[in-house]
């Protein structure tokens, strides 16, 4: 019979972001991006993966996967790693995903973030959005500017997260951290919840409706400084996405605070290294302006990019140059970096310059 602490343990050995346990395959890992089978186990079996399920979960959570099919929720493999894990049924059979939560808490430095960012986590207020699809860091970039945070500023942080999953102990700041399902039923609850708790920075740990979306711009507006995160990419299309979110009547209004109390959008990929071996992440960095501030109240979203080209002075960076930049410290192939270009025509011509002056040399 499979059991669950080797597979823990060879996941921990391996570095592995995730283990894919499900029946008619052996356990897999996905190790820099790629899924790869554990081929000295044996296929999995219906029985098998629901042993392996009642090993981690108590009765309440077998109770929840009987009503809606599924739970998740974090826990700690002993004092050697924590794990976000998804219980799911599929075909009446019993699939778990677990994703490993590095036990280290990063540094701006080793996420590849640039220092000006840690002048916004000073603010007294307003908005900053991490976005990005699922999988690309968002949780880590997050934990890495709460605990600055916490480790620069004497103030109350409050997080609602589902689940947790990096642990943060008190530092210079106080740190409340809450669990959907376990502290509080709903993130919208939350949030609201959260402004009676003396809070001075509120993490949301995902903006999944309108409710939450709302009550986060309004915690923004009244004093707190607030981090959210999106599955969208850049931060044209993650302020087009929270504006839509809401009915048409109200969309000017949303617009005229988001406007107002959005500090920055932190957009990223996480890609695998030119080398095969680990991961690197890319960064598009947009900073509130006035003018951008204005292109938010007009309507003008789509001309963001452009003023983000031209906002080096204020710390910001469009993804293509990130890729660029990152090609050029031969950190990314070339294929990555085309494949994950917004302007693959630009990036092209400015890679073919790049090699033009390492001829000339």
């Amino acid at each position: 019979m499979v059991e669950i602490a080797k597979l823990l343990q060879i996941c921990v050995e391996r570095n592995a972001s995730d283990l894919h346990l499900t029946v008619g395959r052996p356990p897999v890992l996905r190790l820099d991006g790629v899924l790869v089978s554990l081929d000295e186990y044996e296929v999995l079996k219906p029985e098998g993966t629901e042993e392996l399920m009642k090993s981690i979960t108590d009765e309440g959570q077998r109770e929840r996967i009987k009503e809606r099919g599924g739970v998740d929720f974090g826990f700690a493999f002993g004092d050697v790693a924590r794990f976000r894990v998804s219980v799911y049924k599929q075909k009446a059979n019993f699939g778990i995903a677990l994703r490993l939560i590095p036990s280290k808490l990063l540094s701006f430095e080793e996420i590849g973030l640039p220092p000006n960012i840690k002048d916004l986590l000073h603010k007294p207020r307003g908005i900053i959005l991490v976005t990005g699809p699922t999988g690309s860091g968002k949780t880590t970039t997050l934990a890495t500017m709460i605990d600055y945070i916490n480790i620069n500023r004497d103030c109350h942080i409050v997080t609602v997260e589902d689940p947790i999953e990096y642990y943060h102990s008190h530092k210079k700041g106080i740190i409340t951290q809450r669990e959907i399902g376990a502290d509080v039923p709903s993130f919208s609850e939350a949030v609201i919840k959260a402004l009676r708790m003396d809070p001075d920075v509120i993490l949301v740990g995902e903006m999944r409706d309108l409710a939450t979306m709302a009550a986060a711009i309004t915690a923004a507006e009244t004093g707190h400084l607030v981090f959210a995160t999106l599955h969208t990419t850049g931060a044209a299309r993650t302020v087009d996405r929270i504006i839509d979110a809401f009915p048409i009547d109200q969309q000017d209004q949303i617009r005229v605070q988001l406007s107002s109390s959005i500090l920055a959008v932190i957009s990223q990929l996480l890609l695998v290294k030119a080398s095969g071996n680990g991961r690197v992440a890319v960064f598009e960095i947009m900073v509130s302006t006035p003018s951008i501030q204005n292109l938010i109240r007009d309507r003008k979203t789509f001309r963001i990019t452009s003023d983000i080209q031209t906002g080096a002075k204020y710390g910001m960076k469009t993804l293509d140059a990130s890729l660029l930049e990152l090609y050029q410290k031969q950190l990314l192939a070339y294929e990555d970096v085309i494949s994950k270009a917004q302007d693959v025509e630009q990036v092209q011509h400015q890679i073919e310059e790049m090699s033009g002056k390492k001829k000339k040399r």
